[in-house]
């Protein structure tokens, strides 16, 4: 069986960007305390519970425990995730703000003109931070030994099989809301 190294190559580098998505977005939840009766965010798999954000998430999520990384390589992509993290700080916060900021349809008039300003004024921030993940994995994936990088695209294309497929787009019902 031949491997096209193309193919493997952009599998390998989408596992390893959707992993450390996922790290990177728990890492930047902020930390707030349940609400009463106990059922915080994800009942029960919050920061330090069994299966949460605290538990697993070194370099590569879980499955980086399958790459077995050595101590070298491990460090190696701790100070690559810290150093994005840190430069990407200013634009997840520019993003909060501007989540916060943004009108209230339905305690105001409707402005389109200022709806589409800010969705483009997030669409822009969210484009940053995306191009500066990519950048990141591209330097975390050139860490990796080519034994490691077939592990990653293995367990990219059995995660892809096992994923549904998405949902059909939503319709407009016909009967009104309220």
């Amino acid at each position: 069986m031949r491997i096209d190294l193309k193919t493997f190559g952009i599998s390998a580098l989408a596992t390893a960007v959707l992993l450390t998505s996922a790290a990177i977005v728990l890492s930047q939840q902020p930390q707030t305390p349940p609400p009463p009766g106990g059922f915080g965010p994800g009942f029960g798999r919050g920061p330090g519970a069994p299966g949460g954000p605290g538990e697993g998430f070194g370099p590569f999520g879980p499955i980086g425990r399958d790459l077995n990384l050595t101590d070298d390589q491990k460090a190696q992509i701790k100070n690559i995730q810290d150093s994005f993290r840190a430069s990407d700080q200013a634009l997840f916060d520019q993003l909060r703000t501007l989540h916060e900021n943004q009108t209230d349809p339905i305690n105001g008039a409707f402005d389109e003109a200022a709806v589409r300003s800010a969705a483009e004024a997030r669409a822009k921030v969210q484009i940053e931070l995306e191009v500066s993940h990519a950048k990141m994995m591209s330097q975390i994936f050139s860490v990796l030994t080519p034994e490691q990088k077939a592990q990653l695209a293995a367990k990219h294309d059995q995660m892809r099989r096992q994923t549904p497929p998405p949902p059909p787009p939503a319709q407009v019902p016909d009967t009104p809301l309220f």
